[in-house]
């Protein structure tokens, strides 16, 4: 027999398919869907917390170191009774925002919130310099509950409405 007869006596393997190929799919389709989890959570993650609003006290303000206390931040408490000040001239809004421990001065050059009156809550954002709180928003709170006014009557008018 010559040496091409020999080889073709042998039996021949069976080409099988490797178990890695028929995985290879799967994997990359796993990680794929992991890289869109994984992205959905950040970017869900990065829009609540652009949106939620949390504020200091005046009290935790001043308790803060003064590296602590520099950059952006957002300041709420009570409008003290008597100490809002509206400059027209100079369209300046200065009034004391307090919590039960202290106050501080908080000066804004935007136009006051409708609601805005002593005694209601407030949270204003800004920054702290100097002892003092220069906003550039004020938000008031209120309540939940709308009265309506009783039919035929029309509501109360507003101090910053002009007809």
């Amino acid at each position: 027999m010559s040496s091409i007869d020999s080889t073709m006596d042998r039996p021949r393997s069976v080409a099988r398919p490797h178990r890695a190929s028929t995985r290879r799919p799967a994997l990359r389709l796993a990680l794929g869907m992991a890289v869109i989890l994984v992205a959905l959570g950040y970017l869900a993650y990065q829009g609540l917390s652009n949106n939620l609003v949390y504020y200091i006290t005046p009290s935790e303000l001043l308790t803060r170191s003064p590296a602590d206390q520099t950059g952006q931040l957002r300041l709420g408490g009570q409008v003290r009774p008597g100490s809002q000040h509206w400059n027209a001239q100079l369209h300046r809004l200065r009034f004391i925002l307090q919590d039960p421990g202290h106050g501080i001065t908080v000066i804004s050059s935007v136009l006051p919130p409708p609601l805005f009156r002593s005694g209601i809550g407030a949270v204003v954002e800004g920054v702290y310099r100097h002892g003092r709180f220069y906003a550039s928003s004020v938000l008031v709170k209120h309540s939940s509950t709308y009265v309506a006014p009783r039919p035929g009557h029309l509501p109360k008018s507003d101090q910053y409405v002009r007809r």
